[in-house]
């Protein structure tokens, strides 16, 4: 019955679950089918702009996903995608679900929220992004969007550098320039509005050899051009009253002629000569250095930018100059990239530029509309006292299909005009602006005429006047404003000029007319999910923010005056973004407690804090919420910081001068950073102060400004003559002084300073101007991080210029005062930055790649492991059995097994016990396991001293209590150098022991937290000294113990020379690792062999206590035979009496009564006992036994070899026993004379 039940069970429950795995594959399919039916993700994207987004985005994602997308652009572009959304799974290192990017250079995992609104760049013209979902958990993806960018020259500026090579902008390596007779140079620049120095240069070309041949400045005479160390004033040349290069771009060319030693400028139209007799056969020397800007620091570079630079190595007459177009290439120099070799902090894109091609506008372009014409917006045309415009944009439509919704129709007019006249342009101007004023003054149309623009023609000869004949092109901008509701047509406008071309005074004739519409922005969408329809000029479209009701973003359709031409510019989003405190919110929860932060997070992070500095308002609440995520991203290994650090620093000194706060000052403490703003009246300033220092019971700082702290972390005295050297300009502006301390260094890495940064590093400025070269000292006290005994500091300050720009620590304009001591340090400095102090430390460990340090890692962690169960297993074996512990070194062998156990055990546990962060249960841990350090180099000092005692110093010498003394030595000396050690720190152990971050990479990379020694000083006396010592005292006495071996085994004749050498090498192996000679690798560890050693060290020592098993103890006769006594059963256990004769046997265990504590065999590792007189009888009886000999002469033992009272024996030497024993053994009788060669016997000389 119980049968047929339980088979009736399976098969209900089999059938069911036939059933529940069709449904479970049906859904699979299903849900499979659904998500590949979402939309093709694996596509190849080509288009200007677009977007794309996850499958089924908004929903959730399907699971199983690989999807690709390659963006495309045509060479001279890049790609920028944008990430409208983004949520995927969030996983340690993007585990599970992730998106891939591959900009061209380094692709990146990217999953969770931190990539929602931030953008990347490719590198080159195609960008590629991948998708994949593993089989659990769905979130809703992301929604990007894509556009090309173009990276041509043509549509960048340069900003001159101020600093010669630093960021210097200069003609690339590729490009050779010839020797230059003869030349014509043009580029376009300006000239910062606030600089009034009158000594800079443009540009500068030198030869090899650094000498200058070639340059284009001012100086106080005026503009000049330097040609082969010969300067020509050019001022007579160049337009009068004004400087050139001032507010926008103005086009220079020069013309330089070496053979006539002419020189010609072409500026604002017009061309001059001037003669230089000085250049005359003059040569400008080729494959030299042409350079922006000035390259020494002797003459200042033109504070401003530059633009199209070319160079020709022939010259150009005024009319060539007049036609030169943009598509006219420099031969020796040009305007494009493979030209020029210009760091990106150095380039800035531009819409307006003069041979600028489509770029996408900046939001920063001022709309072109007829509240912006200004006088250009009228019915009278008067080009020279403009009045503001009066414009109606609202009207009804109309039946033209083109009409706006509001705004003007705006036309371009081309005209060409002629006449015998050689008036200068500024009068054609006025007559071509007299005359379309007349024509459309009192027509039925209300129209406006903007932005005349006059381009010399050419010149033609008349046929019958034979007089020259010149043309003018005339642009102009017609505005229509059609509030009759009349239409108004281009023929319309033509005939009305042809018409009234009789009426052009000043000889003018009007010889063509081309009229056309200016071209509507045409619709699109930018970005996702905004769209914009036809737009006229000068029209402002509104549209809802996407996914709200009420907000509203705009985009103005502008106008440029250029070339009359319509463009889109940026969509106007602010009122569409996420309010600020809501992002630092999420940013914050982002980087708390637990969170894992890679180098592309903490970037991320960065960037979207420093959006938050500089577009919005911040109070004390948003500040402190972006105070306290900057001290959790401090939190990060230096590595993880490095890349975002230099972009850190600046966002955070712009939090100091933006944040807003009311009264006299305001505070921010967190863990990792202190931020502190005070109100100065300059004034009245007459100094202040401000000092940093802990909280009682708290983990953040106390701040306090102008009161002294006698325990400051860091305090900072400002002078009352700081603002003496201000400009008034500057001493009218300054409101506030900043400081800021970082308890965490991570910020501040110095590539090229191999230095260690062993203070806190403090801040100050003084609102947003320069301090410095200050008459009196800026006081900057710091607290050391480390404790130094013999300090050598040297002040520092982080200097933002250093490394291309990412910074380091520049000793300039400071100086250690007199008042600093071991616990920290004060400088004296003549300006205002980040402060610190550098000590040059000796304990600098070579670092390692990452993949070394993990391979050592494992292999020390699996060593001491292994080492530690085989000393355990040593010492419980000669623990177990009695007989094996009797004589002298195999009680030095269980103390030295005892302090390896202890060592490896505390070595293991110690990581694991750091992670508790319980600072006195570290420090305990740290100085136990020195303690054992030093108990195991003491016991392996000790077993030297024993083989010295038995092998140099005179036998028969009785020492009392041999191993009391040497357990006090090996266990009491060791206990009292960490009493002294503990002792000196004066009740505060954290000075010298305690958690730091050990296995970190080249960069900064990994390390574990490790409880160790943390002072110098201790380490290198403790440590070092005293392994030194003891290393030096081992190598001697493993000489000379293989001088003996080598010597007694040299008397053998009936042993072949193979089996020598294997004896012998048996022999240093096994004393190396007795004596600890492998400790001795961390002494060659240095330049090329490091590494080797490294691996040496880590393998030998990690592993030296199964060493000493297998050689002490596993390879001993004596102790396999107890283990087959007593640990074996059946065949392989060992009777009592089977090594010995019965006889033998007696003998040896009357005679082991008083030999039991005599020499035996350990240091070697044979079975061999060691033999005294009592022992002689038993010798000729054992080789009686093995040699079938006859009688052999057995001495009668004397007086003075006998027992006293069971405590005394005398030894008798070595060299002795062996010479007796060869001459009353049989030479074939190999095992006993095996037994003596074998032994230690000469590490035993005395009896306990």
């Amino acid at each position: 019955m119980m049968s047929h039940v339980s088979a009736m069970w399976c098969y209900h429950w089999k059938w069911k679950l036939q059933h529940c795995l069709c449904l479970f594959t049906t859904y699979i399919i299903c849900i499979q089918q659904a998500a590949h039916g979402c939309y093709d993700c694996r596509i190849v994207l080509t288009d200007p702009s677009g977007v794309f987004t996850s499958p089924c985005f908004p929903s959730d994602y399907p699971n199983s996903q690989a999807c690709k997308w390659i963006i495309r652009a045509p060479h001279g572009f890049i790609i920028q995608l944008t990430f409208i959304d983004f949520d995927i799974e969030e996983a340690p290192g993007c585990i599970y679900d992730s998106l891939t990017l591959d900009n061209g250079e380094s692709p990146m995992n990217l999953c969770g929220i931190t990539a929602k609104g931030l953008s990347y760049n490719s590198t080159g013209n195609e960008m590629i992004v991948s998708f994949k979902s593993d089989f659990s958990i769905q979130k809703k993806g992301f929604n990007a969007s894509y556009v090309r960018i173009a990276v041509s020259l043509r549509n960048q500026k340069v900003i001159i550098p101020q600093v010669p090579d630093v960021d210097a902008v200069s003609v690339a390596e590729t490009v050779s320039v010839p020797e230059l007779r003869q030349f014509t140079l043009c580029f376009e620049a300006t000239k910062g509005s606030s600089d009034d120095n009158d000594d800079w240069k443009v540009f500068s070309y030198t030869d090899e050899s650094s000498t200058e041949f070639f340059s284009f400045g001012k100086t106080t005479k005026g503009h000049f051009l330097s040609v082969s160390g010969t300067q020509c004033i050019l001022e007579n040349a160049l337009p009068r009253n004004a400087e050139f290069f001032m507010g926008t771009f103005q086009q220079l060319c020069v013309v330089g002629d070496t053979l006539s030693g002419s020189i010609g400028i072409y500026a604002k139209s017009t061309y001059h000569t001037v003669y230089c007799p000085g250049i005359l056969h003059k040569v400008i020397p080729g494959k030299g250095r042409l350079v922006l800007g000035s390259n020494s620091n002797e003459v200042s570079s033109l504070n401003g930018d530059i633009y199209n630079f070319r160079l020709w190595n022939f010259t150009m007459n005024a009319q060539t100059l007049a036609n030169l177009s943009c598509d006219v290439k420099g031969n020796i120099v040009d305007w494009e990239n493979e030209f020029w070799s210009i760091p990106t902090s150095a380039l800035k894109a531009e819409n307006n530029l003069s041979c600028g091609s489509y770029l996408i506008p900046s939001s920063a372009i001022e709309p072109t509309s007829c509240a912006n014409l200004g006088s250009l917006c009228q019915a009278t045309v008067n080009a020279t006292t403009p009045t503001p415009p009066t414009v109606t944009t609202n009207m009804p439509d109309t039946n033209r299909n083109d009409k706006p919704n509001n705004g003007g129709l705006f036309y371009r007019i081309s005209i060409t005009v002629s006449s015998s006249n050689s008036n200068a342009v500024s009068k054609v101007r006025d007559v071509v602006a007299e005359w379309l004023n007349r024509t459309f003054q009192n027509w039925n149309y209300t129209v406006y005429v903007v932005n005349i623009s006059i381009h010399p023609g050419s010149i033609k000869e008349g046929v019958r006047e034979k007089r020259s004949i010149k043309s003018f092109g005339v642009l102009a901008l017609l505005v229509y404003n059609a509030t009759n509701n009349i239409n108004l047509e281009e023929e319309d406008i033509r005939q009305k000029l042809i018409n009234n071309n009789g009426t052009m005074e000043g000889g003018y004739k009007l010889h063509s007319v081309d009229v056309d519409p200016v071209e509507k922005c045409l619709a699109e969408e930018n970005p996702p999910n905004y769209f914009w329809p036809d737009t006229r000029p000068t029209v402002t479209n509104f549209t809802l923010c996407h996914g709200s009701s009420v907000q509203t973003a705009s985009r103005t359709c502008y106008l440029g005056l250029q070339n009359y031409t319509s463009y889109w510019g940026q969509p106007d989003l602010r009122n569409c973004t996420e309010n600020a405190a809501d992002i630092a919110n999420q940013l914050l929860n982002l980087t708390g407690e637990g969170q894992q932060l890679t180098s592309d997070k903490v970037n991320d992070v960065v960037q979207k804090l420093k959006k938050i500095v500089n577009d919005e308002e911040i109070d004390e609440s948003l500040g402190s919420t972006v105070v306290t995520i900057f001290s959790n991203i401090l939190t990060s290994s230096d590595s993880v910081l490095a890349a975002s650090s230099s972009e850190a620093l600046k966002t955070i000194d712009a939090l100091a001068l933006k944040i807003q706060f009311t009264g006299p000052s305001m505070s921010i403490s967190t863990r990792n950073l202190a931020l502190g703003v005070s109100s100065i009246n300059s004034t009245s300033f007459k100094g202040g102060s401000f000092s940093v220092s802990p909280q009682n019971n708290a983990s953040d700082f106390q701040i306090d400004f102008d009161k002294d702290q006698t325990n400051a972390f860091a305090s900072v005295v400002l002078p009352p003559s700081l603002l003496k050297n201000l400009s008034q300009d500057e001493f009218e502006i300054v409101s506030r002084a900043q400081f800021t301390f970082f308890n965490k260094n991570g910020l501040f890495q110095d590539a090229e300073n191999p230095a260690n940064l062993t203070s806190f590093v403090v801040a100050c400025s003084i609102g947003n101007v320069t301090i410095q070269d200050l008459q009196d000292y800026v006081k900057v006290t710091i607290k050391h991080t480390k404790i130094q005994e013999d300090p050598k500091p040297t002040c520092v300050f982080w200097d933002m210029n250093k490394n291309g720009g990412n910074g380091g620590w520049n000793p300039a304009g400071c100086q250690v005062d007199a008042e600093s001591n071991e616990n920290e340090t004060v400088c004296l400095c003549n300006h205002l930055t980040h402060f610190g102090v550098l000590m040059d430390l000796q304990r600098t460990v070579t670092q390692l790649d990452p993949q070394n340090t993990k391979i050592l890692t494992f292999i020390t962690y699996i060593g001491c492991g292994i080492s530690a169960i085989f000393s355990a297993a040593t010492l419980l074996t000669y623990i177990a059995f009695e007989k094996l512990r009797r004589d002298y070194p195999s009680k030095i062998l269980m103390n030295l097994s005892t302090a390896l156990l202890f060592l490896n055990l505390i070595f293991l546990l110690d990581g694991w016990i750091a992670s508790f962060d319980i600072d006195g249960l570290c420090i305990a841990v740290a100085a136990l396991l020195h303690f054992f350090l030093l108990v195991t180099f003491t016991w392996m000092g000790l077993e030297a001293v024993h083989m010295y005692i038995a092998l140099v110093k005179v036998f028969n010498t009785y020492i009392r209590r041999y191993i009391l003394k040497f357990c006090i030595i090996g266990w009491g000396l060791p206990a009292l150098v960490i009493a002294i050690v503990l002792a000196s720190a004066n009740t505060n152990a954290s000075h010298v022991y305690g958690k730091e971050l050990y296995g970190k990479d080249a960069n900064g990379q990994g390390g574990d937290d490790f409880c160790w020694i943390k002072n110098e000083v201790v380490f290198y006396v403790t440590c070092a000294g005293y392994f030194g010592i003891m290393f030096l005292m081992n190598v001697a006495m493993f000489v000379v113990v293989m001088v003996q071996i080598c010597g007694r085994n040299g008397k053998r004749t009936n042993r072949s020379l193979k089996e020598e050498i294997l004896r012998n090498l048996r022999s240093v192996v096994s004393l190396t690792f007795l004596l600890g000679m492998t400790w001795g690798f961390a002494f060659f560890a240095w330049g090329p062999l490091t590494l080797p050693f490294l691996y040496l060290f880590s393998i030998f020592n990690s592993l030296q206590g199964l060493f000493i098993f297998v050689f002490h103890c596993a390879m001993k006769e004596n102790v396999q035979k107890q283990w087959r006594r007593h640990l074996c059963c059946g065949r392989f256990r060992l009777a009592d009496n089977s090594d010995w004769s019965k006889t033998a046997t007696n003998i040896i265990k009357k005679s082991s009564d008083n030999l039991g504590k005599s020499l035996s065999s350990s240091s070697i590792g044979s079975n061999s006992t060691y033999l005294t007189a009592k022992s002689k009888s038993t010798t000729n009886t054992y080789c009686k036994r093995n040699s079938h000999t006859e009688n052999v002469f057995l001495d009668k033992p004397s007086s003075k070899f006998a027992q006293e009272d069971g405590e005394q024996t005398s030894i008798i030497p070595v060299h002795q026993v062996i010479d007796k024993v060869k001459g009353y053994c049989n030479p074939h009788s190999d095992n006993f004379y095996k037994n003596i060669i074998m032994s230690d016997t000469f590490s035993h000389s005395t009896k306990f």
